[in-house]
């Protein structure tokens, strides 16, 4: 396994593989990496001749800058666990190599998908994830790219973004990857305090009841089930809920036959947050 962190000498390389024919996959990660992006490398390895896995904090896509400052750091014990992942090069650039000097994102429009759920939540979010996967897409030059459906929103919006810029890449959603009591795996999860961590499966057992109801019950009253259930948890705080269509990602208030549906859910536990999904 190679480690570059610099972009010259990783268009070297992938000029290279790209001469031979090689086909290249992605996983573009934050690091504190967890079985869930080993999972995500294991398909790439598995579907392409070189698997690359980025690691690199994005400081445009945090629009709290103490959420950045406390985003955990393990970039030695993330190299451990990628040497014996199948992962055949890692990129670990820095802030200056991947913006020079101009640390901002560049705007983009979504068709109106950036402004569900987490854009309403987190400004600008996710001008600052276009931008960096934009980045990575054109520096890497992938033929595949995986992501988490646990960031399904994003994963919609990476999708809308190579429809959009014409890219020459397939973008493909993998699994969430969850712990043995449900909660959805998350570099975020390495903050939680034993009592945190005990409080937070709570989260995908209330979305898998949501799920069941669905079937039974309206919209709304799912929505006022779930609050209520998130008012009356002592540690958990409930930022939203919503049953989406899987395409748009507009909120929906009546069940249309031919439309996927996806449960979203974004809790806070004290200052962590965290946020999973179910489809429905």
């Amino acid at each position: 396994m190679k480690v570059v962190s610099r972009i010259e000498e990783l268009t070297s390389i992938i000029t290279s593989l790209k001469s031979s024919k090689k086909t290249i996959g992605l996983v573009p990660t934050m690091g504190a990496l967890h079985q869930g992006h080993l999972s995500l490398i294991e398909k790439s390895d598995s579907e392409n001749s070189f698997s690359i896995v980025t690691i690199f904090v994005n400081p445009t896509q945090f629009d709290k800058k103490e959420d950045l400052i406390n985003y955990p750091s393990t970039l030695k014990e993330d190299l451990i666990l990628l040497e014996k992942s199948g992962c055949d090069l890692v990129f670990t650039p820095n802030a200056s190599e991947i913006y020079e000097n101009n640390i901002s994102p560049e705007v983009f429009t979504f068709e109106g998908l950036e402004h569900e759920m987490e854009g309403k939540h987190r400004n600008n979010h996710f001008d600052g994830v276009g931008t960096i996967v934009k980045k990575f897409f054109k520096i890497t030059k992938p033929d595949n790219a995986y992501f988490g459906e646990k960031d399904f929103q994003q994963l919609q919006i990476i999708r809308k973004m190579v429809s959009q810029e014409k890219m020459p890449l397939n973008v493909i959603g993998c699994p969430i990857f969850r712990e043995d009591d449900g909660l959805a795996m998350s570099s975020r999860n390495i903050r939680l305090n034993k009592s945190e961590r005990q409080a937070v499966p709570f989260i995908f057992k209330t979305l898998k009841q949501a799920a069941t109801k669905f079937s039974t019950q309206t919209i709304a009253e799912i929505k006022t089930w779930t609050e209520i259930q998130f008012n009356n948890h002592p540690a958990l705080g409930l930022e939203y809920f919503e049953i989406a269509d899987e395409a748009t990602l507009q909120a929906a208030t009546k069940k249309q036959g031919d439309t996927k549906y996806r449960a979203f859910i974004a809790v806070y536990v004290n200052s962590i947050r965290l946020i999973d999904n179910i489809s429905l």
